[in-house]
């Protein structure tokens, strides 16, 4: 396990030290199948078209479905299927990145494959991570899986419309991510409602930004 990580990270750092000379801001977006990393991408291209020029590497296991999604908003999109793997690596990463005008972009979102576990040990080159929870999937799932809030600069607790229909504690879930990564951005979104996607475009840009003026 070492030895994968290790040689991981050694082309890890190559795409981040690419990524940095192309000037691109990297996400590297985590998160369950069907919490809504896809839908969240999508509202995103469509409040950010025009105002960034971004890409997006899709991860998936199979098929190509999610990028088709992403195809119609009119973003370049790459699909990587893993074939079973269960979290997208840097030697992936890498492979497909040559295939984008890197030069020509400010933002480059990197949605992994559905999994709460593995995509938080792997980086990919990203400049930072996100999660996204679903509030359908419980509020003890920071505590079950602090890993991947660890490693993550922000949460995005989706599906806040469905709040009261789910028995799920916000407040108890704000505070175990707190306790888990202390200071970290907790937003509450809702893809169909249209809730916190101002706050997380106006976040995307401010990282952007500041990777420019670095």
């Amino acid at each position: 396990m070492k030895n994968i990580l290790g040689e991981n990270d050694r082309v890890a750092a190559e795409n981040q030290a690419l990524f940095r000379e192309k000037n691109v801001y990297v996400l590297n977006l985590m998160g369950s199948p069907g919490a809504g990393k896809t839908s969240l991408l999508e509202r995103t291209m469509e409040r950010l078209k025009g105002r960034t020029r971004m890409a997006v590497i899709e991860g998936d296991l199979f098929t190509s479905r999610d990028a088709d999604r992403i195809e119609r908003h009119g973003v370049p999109v790459i699909q990587i299927n893993t074939a079973g793997g269960c979290h997208l690596d840097a030697p992936m990463v890498q492979k497909v990145a040559k295939k984008l005008d890197l030069g020509a972009l400010d933002l480059l979102l990197v949605e992994n494959v559905g999994n709460l576990v593995c995509p938080a040990e792997f980086a990919v080159g990203e400049d930072e991570k996100g999660v996204v929870l679903s509030i359908t999937e419980g509020d003890d799932k920071p505590m079950k899986y602090p890993l991947i809030f660890k490693e993550s600069a922000i949460a995005l607790l989706n599906k806040a419309d469905l709040l009261p229909y789910c028995d799920f504690d916000m407040a108890a879930a704000k505070d175990d991510i707190q306790t888990l990564h202390p200071g970290m951005d907790i937003i509450e979104v809702s893809c169909t409602q249209d809730t916190g996607l101002s706050a997380w475009c106006d976040w995307l840009l401010a990282r952007i930004a500041a990777k420019e003026e670095a």
